[in-house]
């Protein structure tokens, strides 16, 4: 019998034009149901995020991602989500937007270690 769990995660992309389409990957949201696990990093190529509008407000993108790790985590600071169970603010998270900061379809995958695995998507999708 193996140990490793269904979970479900999102990529965090950044879309600083929405009218051109054009975007970064800039994080990965996981959902464990099994374990509860739920928890969201960001890293923001600012570099990139420029070179496809040298007019976004920067800080106003790294605040937006400040917001998904927080909600993720359950903390009251985190308004009306922290009252969610882990599941609905996943689905809350994940849900489409069209705003420049949006998450990508929701995708399947096994692990026997939830936070390992959020790092190794981070490596592969973002990083």
């Amino acid at each position: 019998m193996s140990d490793r769990q269904l979970f479900e995660y999102a990529v965090v992309r950044v879309l600083p034009r929405v009218e051109r389409g054009e975007q970064i990957n800039v994080g990965v949201i996981l959902y464990c149901q099994r374990t509860g696990f739920l928890a969201a990093r960001t890293a923001l190529d600012l570099d990139r995020l420029r070179a496809l509008d040298r007019t976004v407000d920067a800080d106003a993108v790294l605040g937006a991602l400040r917001s998904f790790e927080v909600t993720t985590a359950g903390d009251a600071v985190c308004g009306p989500a922290g009252g969610m169970r882990p599941g609905e603010r996943f689905r809350w998270l994940t849900a489409p937007r069209s705003t420049i900061i949006q998450t990508g379809p929701v995708h399947t995958g096994l692990t026997a270690d939830p936070a390992a695995e959020l790092e190794r998507l981070m490596d592969v999708l973002v990083r």
